[in-house]
């Protein structure tokens, strides 16, 4: 029987001691934490936002700021439409929810994390938590796996430990051959200390726009201020894509807002124009336009200085220019960022071309498997970093366990 280590307990090596263990491999699954999983707990608020209703795999990779071709062929071999049905084959009642993310019905992380931990009993896996690997090596056509008190022969090897945050931590894959993309981190939300923005904070905006100034990256979508500046869905995926030019600009940088990403400069302009004309004598403060909640359309008009007893017509041309410019390109200082430490994610890991996507084997040394975010590979919210781990782990597992041994 062939022997299989994998290390790491997430989403991605669950998967993959499943899948290799389904096909009749011996599987020892080792995770360096009391717990496994806990990614898996977390995830959508504790709900696990499993996948998202993205069928089409053209479309699916637009989703992912980093692997997009890599992961063509990853999801050709298994889908979201996989995904679907492995998990409600076995008993676990799925939902889609309009924004497209994919949860349980129960919403409930422990639906997941229970079928998983069932399944991998059911076949057989054997899981020891508490259980770091402290490095790998290969002599005599068997891979050592090196623990603090002893080390285990295994025929081949499958590594999903995540992303890391520091390069250092991934010495021991780098001491295989493999070279490191510098890890940075993704998926963060905008500090701006000294907006007097963060006044406002939990005002949510449900369709806005946000540009990073010098670039062309920019996102829309949800948008929430926040004690510490800004955050939300269009600043989650923006940090995603700007991941690395933010990093090199020290997470210091400017961005403009558009309040509603439907606006156009010129439509807004004669808007204005229009809704002056036609009400000269209305209170700018006491009727907020374009769903802009109350609040913060007192803080966009008194930034424009225009006074709380101000009508439209007393309104100056100055002042009427500077409304606009707070609607449409409201300007905001970026000073630093925060991360969600429980649903870290890393833009970074092992490079590409020294895996071949249509097995996640390295290139380099045989028998040797990545999946998950160990990988070059990270998504935006909303499911997708889960995606491509099931996904990766399914082809590593099932190309592990069928794989010739000498």
């Amino acid at each position: 029987m062939k022997s299989i280590g994998v290390i790491g307990g997430g989403a991605a090596g669950f998967f993959a001691a499943i899948q290799a263990a389904s096909l009749g491999s011996k599987v020892i699954l080792f995770e360096r934490s009391p717990n496994v999983l806990s990614k898996v707990k977390v995830s959508g608020g504790g709900r696990c936002n499993l996948t998202h209703d993205c069928r089409k795999i053209s479309h699916l990779v637009k989703f992912y700021p980093r692997g997009e071709n890599f992961l063509k062929k990853v999801f050709a071999q298994f889908s979201v439409d996989d995904t679907w049905k492995w998990f409600t084959e076995r008993g676990a009642a799925l939902k889609i929810e309009a924004d497209g993310r994919i949860f349980p019905v129960s919403d409930s992380s422990q639906t997941v994390i229970e079928l998983l931990v069932n399944e991998a009993k059911k076949k057989g896996v054997a899981v020891e938590v508490n259980t770091t690997v402290l490095s790998v090596s290969f002599s005599n056509g068997k891979f050592h796996l090196h623990l603090k008190q002893k080390a285990v022969q295994v025929d081949s090897v499958i590594i999903t430990t995540g992303g890391r945050p520091k390069i250092e931590q991934y010495d021991w894959i780098k001491s295989l051959g493999h070279q490191i993309v510098a890890p940075v981190p993704s998926l963060f939300t905008f500090n701006t200390p000294h907006e007097k923005l963060i006044e406002l904070q939990g005002i949510a905006l449900p369709h806005s726009h946000i540009r990073l100034e010098g670039t062309k990256l920019s996102y829309e979508g949800p948008l929430l201020i926040t004690h510490w500046g800004v955050s939300g869905p269009a600043v989650l995926k923006l940090s995603s894509f700007g991941a690395k030019w933010l990093h090199e600009a020290s997470y210091r940088a400017r961005a403009h807002i558009r309040w509603n990403s439907g606006f156009k400069e010129e439509q807004l302009r004669e808007e204005l124009a229009a809704y002056k004309k036609l009400h000269p004598k209305r209170r700018v403060l006491g009727h907020p336009m374009y769903g802009i909640p109350q609040r913060l359309w007192a803080f966009l008009t008194s930034s424009a200085e225009i006074s709380p007893e101000s009508c439209w017509m007393d309104i100056s041309k100055k002042q009427n220019n500077k409304l606009l410019e707070n609607l449409f390109r409201f300007t905001i200082e970026i000073e630093g960022k925060t991360t969600f430490k429980e649903e870290f994610v890393t833009a970074g890991g092992v490079e590409l071309s020294e895996i071949n996507p249509a097995t996640m084997e390295s290139r380099l040394v045989p028998g040797l498997y990545f999946a998950g975010e160990v990988i070059n590979v990270d998504g935006i919210t909303g499911g997708f970093n889960f995606q491509a781990a099931w996904s990766t782990g399914f082809i590593a597992g099932n190309n592990c366990a069928n794989r010739e041994y000498i």
